[in-house]
């Protein structure tokens, strides 16, 4: 029988292709090992040996040689066998991962009406290609179904899992063949193990507090620190970490994270910050307290790559060179991720395959959710859902890091359904990793807080920022942020922050903000909530325009941050918050609802941020909203109100996967990032050089393309439609196509503000000068 193939080289001869019954082994094999932090190591061996059994099809042989134009559907004749061998139980689940090994996972209808025709696509010779197959229960001899969650979630939960288990060994497997035969080794791996890690942390540590001035908030981080650490030999699973700001509790996190994974036999650490403004500042901490570059991955949307791969997503015959730009980035497979709450709880949810790689990697790590109060409303049930399935299944310990520990637990009893049942986490009060969190924020408390009673116009802020010279602004649209800004731009030290700056940009401008603020000079910040999370900047003053109790509390981590205010007399001094209602403009939907819950705490608790006062503005943000399925679920899958409704009501294991894919999403403006080119100064050509780099290599740089990254800036989907077809956008490089655009010049860039959205025709003067 001639030799069947999975891959060629073309203009090589054909001994040097690789055979399929090589591929399907290769895949086999390493699914199966992928697939033993999950325990379905026999399942995903079967997937792998039965997912390209449609490339002995003359068709694709035809195709591979060169003679045709398409192999056609190879993906299909695996999973028809797998459900007609398996059933409706285990072939229904090996079905749905074969079928989507390169189009993704389908909505069960659609999958069900592919397998229909499937039977035609069975190709001659399939059963001497594949052997026997294996009996139902050699394959599920010691699986432990998952239990646990809404109805039928937790099966849906497996099947992506058991699909990125699939998927990442295909990647690796075609991604191997190739390197062996270009002869060039794939950089993958080598990475310094979590217990060296966790050794340079602690003499990272160790130094930092030999050094660190003896003052009593060192000595309280101390006390955070350790306690954390004492901790960590409790049982993997779900924990919380309520720290007030100002506690370091970003070390003390990772510190246990380390610790914990070490005694544990954890793989990896994985923190998950909501904003993507403080990646790169969280990643280079971590950094420098660990001594390592190449072993900690900053990972977040800055491009679609998806877009970029298409053409090899429909064919793995001879990958494109923009599917070998990511390695790390595609699987997770490092020992310490720094990403975004997008790009993470989106993964969760995903159906595409380059999204679904890196799942199995999170199943066997510690997960670091930062300010967890900060998840959208809508997708609240779903998310905890997914949090719960990680801590319960599949070996995750899930740390809820936050200074105002939201009400999600179920002890709390802040969110039920229709029953009245709680559906809230089940994390008890001695999972805490903080010593006494009530205690803790009575000796980090810095600030007082203060509201307007009455709706406040600009002109009222505009006016006390001439009166304070160091004084910080928060609001909640960009919109306002540059209306504010023009307000209080002839006043001296005038400056505004937003993400339509460049990170370098941000970065630059807040590294001069803190020289300024230190030698007392004037700085009069307008921003909007990026500069909330983890940024460490300290003013006297902090004004915080409409907003939940949580982001008031982020707002006053900003104020007198590291307890230095004095009055005349040296002695301590609070700082100044205040939270105010602008007199014009539209509050968000979600911001108005966190508004509303905030009123009782605002009113009726002397200190609204005290413990007491977070209960009781969580309880009137989850509890008082009736039944939680109705408002903490909503996103419409089909015909069906909501994303657990629409997998509890599926029939058996037919699941929604593509329309659920669609309905969860974080953000919901589309929003594509681009590159700008901006110069700190007129000898600042750093992001032209490189550019003009990465457009003259035939195969960009993975390096290059990371480095872009702080020079990207996300705008909504219809301007960049807009922009490119104007030319004022045009591709990085051919090969990447419009995945990754650039500005053409800095014409829609301010200097101040960054990109122009509202002024599509402005041009800065500076540009006319030749």
């Amino acid at each position: 029988m001639a030799d069947i193939y999975a891959h060629s080289l073309p203009g090589e001869p054909r001994d040097r292709w690789e055979t399929l019954p090589r591929h399907s082994l290769a895949v086999a094999t390493l699914a199966a090992q992928l697939a033993e932090a999950i325990g379905y190591k026999e399942v995903l061996r079967l997937a792998g040996r039965l997912h390209d059994i449609g490339k002995l099809s003359p068709e694709f042989q035809a195709y591979i040689a060169g003679d045709r134009n398409s192999g056609g559907d190879h993906s299909s004749a695996g999973a028809r066998i797998a459900l007609d061998r398996y059933g409706t139980g285990l072939g229904a689940i090996l079905a749905a991962i074969i079928a989507a090994h390169h189009a993704g996972l389908a909505d069960g209808v659609d999958l069900a009406r592919r397998m229909e025709g499937a039977a035609r696509l069975l190709p001659s010779g399939w059963q001497a290609q594949l052997g026997p197959l294996p009996e139902p229960a050699a394959v599920m001899a010691g699986v432990r179904l998952p239990q646990a969650g809404p109805k039928g979630f937790a099966a849906s939960f497996l099947i992506r899992m058991l699909f990125s288990c699939l998927v990442d060994a295909d990647f690796l497997a075609t991604e191997q063949f190739y390197a062996e035969a270009a002869r060039q080794p794939v950089e993958r791996g080598n990475h310094t193990g979590i217990a060296e890690l966790r050794e340079r942390l602690r003499v990272f540590m160790a130094e930092k507090r030999a050094t660190a001035p003896a003052t009593p908030l060192n000595t309280l981080r101390a006390e955070i620190l350790d306690h954390a650490g004492a901790r960590a030999g409790l049982a993997p699973g779900l924990f919380s970490l309520t720290v007030p700001t100002g506690g370091g509790k970003t070390l003390a996190s990772l510190s246990f994270a380390l610790d914990h994974a070490v005694r544990h036999g954890l793989r990896r650490v994985i923190y998950v910050i909501p904003y993507t403004s403080i990646i790169e500042q969280t990643a280079d901490v971590f950094r420098e307290a660990l001594g390592s570059e190449g072993d900690i991955l900053e990972h977040h949307a800055s491009f679609d790559w998806e877009a970029a791969r298409t053409e090899w997503l429909a064919d793995d015959e001879a990958p494109s060179a923009v599917a070998k730009l990511q390695r790390a980035a595609e699987n997770w497979d490092v020992p310490i991720v720094v990403t975004t709450a997008v790009q993470f709880f989106e993964s969760l949810f995903a159906n595409r395959t380059s999204r679904c790689r890196k799942l199995h990697n999170i199943a066997g790590s510690v997960v670091v959710l930062d300010e967890v109060q900060t998840l959208p409303l809508p997708l609240l049930l779903p998310s905890l859902a997914a949090i719960e399935q990680l801590a319960l299944n599949y070996r995750t310990s899930v740390v809820l890091c936050t200074a105002t520990q939201p009400a999600l637990r179920k002890i709390d009893e802040a969110l039920r359904d229709g029953t009245g049942a709680a559906r809230g986490l089940d994390l008890p009060a001695e999972r805490e990793l903080a010593p006494d969190p009530a205690g803790l924020y009575a000796r980090l408390r810095r600030v007082a807080v203060e509201r307007r009673a009455q709706p406040v116009p600009d002109e009222a802020v505009a006016a006390r920022f001439a009166e304070q010279p160091q004084m910080l602004c928060i609001v909640n649209t960009r919109r306002h942020a540059r209306a504010l800004f023009d307000a209080i731009r002839p006043l001296p030290g005038a400056v505004h922050l937003s993400t339509q700056m460049c990170a370098r940009h941000r970065r630059l401008v807040l590294a001069d903000l803190r020289a300024k603020l230190e030698a007392r000079l004037p700085v009069r910040l307008v921003a909007t909530s990026l500069i909330e999370a983890g940024v460490d900047i300290d003013f006297p003053e902090v004004w915080r325009a409409a907003t939940g109790i949580d982001a008031v509390a982020q707002a006053a981590g900003r104020c007198n941050r590291e307890g230095k205010l004095s009055d005349a007399e040296e002695r301590p001094k609070l700082g100044r918050v205040v939270v105010f209602e602008p007199a014009a403009g539209h509050i968000q939907h979600d911001i108005k609802l966190r508004w509303q819950a905030a009123q009782p705490a605002l009113e009726q608790h002397a200190d609204p941020l005290g413990l007491e006062a977070v209960r009781h503005y969580f309880a009137e943000l989850y509890w008082r909203k009736g039944d939680a399925t109705q408002v903490f679920d909503t996103a419409t899958v089909g015909a069906y109100p909501g994303i657990l409704r629409a997998i509890g009501e599926t029939d058996g294991l037919d699941f929604p996967f593509r329309s659920i894919a669609e309905a969860y999403r974080m953000i919901d403006e589309i929003m594509e990032p681009v590159v700008v080119p901006w110069q700190a100064d007129a000898d600042d050509h750093d992001a032209e050089r490189l550019l003009a780099s990465i457009a003259a290599q035939d195969r960009p740089r993975a390096a290059d393309l990371r480095r872009l990254q702080q020079y990207t800036v996300s705008i909504p989907n219809a301007a960049r439609d807009e922009w490119l077809a104007r030319g004022v956008l045009r591709p990085v490089h051919p090969a990447l196509g419009e995945a990754m655009l650039r500005f053409v010049d800095l014409s829609l860039y301010r200097p101040e503000t960054g990109v122009d959205l509202a002024d599509p025709t402005y041009r800065d003067v500076t540009l006319n000068v030749i």
